[in-house]
C-alpha cells in the first residue's frame, strides 16, 4: 500500500503538486469564512426577507419585501445617504489610485532614502484607521496632528482673511488630498511590486526604438502593470466603501443596533453590497479587455502568425 501510495505521489504532475501547495496556503482562509463568515451571511440573508422574528432564538417568520420598500419609498434618508456616499467615494477612489501609482513610480527610482520615504507612506496603514489614530491622541498628543488628518493643515486664522468660501474650498480639497494619501499605503506598496517586476529590457528595447518618457509611461508601464492595477480599483473601491467613516454604514448600523431593525437593517445591508457587488463587476468587465497576462500575449501572437501565414499565402497566390 504505502509503495502504491508513493508511485501515486511520484506520479502527480507539475501543475497538480502546484495547485495542491495553493490549496494548503489558502485552506485557513476557506475554514474560516466556513466557520465564521456563512452562517452569519445565511442568516441576514434569511432576514431582510422576514416579516418577522421570534426573539428567542432570533428565529424569522414568514417572508416580505417591504423592507426593500421601506428603503427607496418610505424611508427619506436612506437614498440622500446612499447618493452622498457613492458620490464621495466615485469621486476618491479614482484619486487614490492615481496619486498612488504617481507616488509608486517616484518611490522606484534610484533616489537617496527611497526606503525611508517607502516607509513613511506606509506608516498610516501600520497605524490603522482614523478612528484608532482619534482614540491614540486623545491621549493627549498634539492636536494639530489631528487637524492635519482633517485636512485642516492651514491655520483658520490665515484663511479667514480670504473669506468663507475661500475657507471651504481649501480645507475641502486638503481634506480630500489628505484622506486619499492616509489611505494609499496599500496601493502604493502593490504598484511598487508590480513596477519592480517589469523587465528593464522592455524599457531599453523601447529607448533605443527612440521612444520618450511619455511613450513609455503608457505602452510599457501601463500595460505590464494592468493586473496590479485592476486589484488596486477593486481594493479601493472596497475600503472606500466599507471605511469607519462611511456616512451609509453609520446609518445601517444605527437602524439595527439603536433602533433594533433587524430586518430592515438586513435590507440596507444586502442593497449596499449588491450596488459594490455591481460596480466591481463593471470594473472587471471594462479592465478585462486592457489585461496584459502571459495568456493573451500568447493568444495575440498566435493571431499574429495566423494573419502572417495568410498574407503570404496569398501573395504567393496573388504572384504566383
Amino acid at each position: 500500500m504505502a509503495a502504491e501510495a508513493k508511485k501515486k505521489r511520484k506520479g502527480l504532475s507539475l501543475r497538480t503538486r502546484t495547485s495542491l501547495k495553493g490549496y494548503v496556503f489558502v485552506a485557513p482562509f476557506i475554514i474560516g469564512m466556513l466557520a465564521f463568515f456563512i452562517y452569519p451571511i445565511i442568516f441576514s440573508l434569511r432576514f431582510t426577507v422576514a416579516d418577522d422574528y421570534l426573539i428567542v432564538g432570533m428565529k424569522p417568520i414568514g417572508y416580505t419585501f417591504r423592507w426593500f420598500k421601506k428603503a427607496f419609498v418610505e424611508d427619506l434618508e436612506f437614498v440622500p445617504t446612499f447618493i452622498s456616499t457613492v458620490r464621495y467615494t466615485l469621486t476618491s477612489f479614482p484619486l487614490t489610485v492615481i496619486l498612488s501609482l504617481i507616488i509608486a513610480i517616484l518611490l522606484n527610482r534610484d533616489i537617496k532614502g527611497r526606503g525611508l520615504f517607502r516607509v513613511i507612506f506606509f506608516i498610516p496603514f501600520l497605524l490603522g484607521s482614523g478612528e484608532i489614530m482619534r482614540q491614540v491622541l486623545n491621549q493627549g498628543v498634539d492636536r494639530s496632528v489631528l487637524n492635519i488628518m482633517d485636512g485642516k493643515i492651514i491655520p483658520y486664522n490665515v484663511l479667514s482673511y480670504f473669506g468663507a468660501d475661500i475657507v471651504d474650498l481649501v480645507q475641502t480639497v486638503f481634506g480630500r488630498l489628505v484622506t486619499v494619501l492616509w489611505r494609499s499605503g496599500v496601493q502604493i506598496l502593490l504598484f511598487l511590486a508590480g513596477l519592480q517586476s517589469i523587465s528593464p529590457s522592455l524599457y531599453e528595447a523601447a529607448r533605443i526604438d527612440g521612444a520618450t518618457e511619455w511613450e513609455l509611461f503608457w505602452k510599457v508601464t501601463i500595460p505590464m502593470i494592468s493586473p496590479m492595477m485592476l486589484l488596486n480599483l477593486v481594493y479601493t473601491i472596497v475600503d472606500s466603501f466599507t471605511s469607519l467613516d462611511n456616512e451609509l454604514l453609520q446609518y445601517i448600523k444605527t437602524a439595527g443596533f439603536n433602533n433594533a431593525e433587524f430586518q430592515y437593517s438586513s435590507a440596507l445591508g444586502w442593497i449596499y453590497f449588491a450596488f459594490i457587488g455591481l460596480l466591481v463587476g463593471i470594473i472587471f468587465a471594462i479592465m478585462k479587455k486592457y489585461m496584459h497576462t502571459s495568456e493573451v500575449e500568447e493568444v495575440r501572437r498566435r493571431e499574429r502568425k495566423r494573419r502572417i501565414f495568410t498574407i503570404e499565402k496569398a501573395g504567393k497566390r496573388y504572384f504566383g
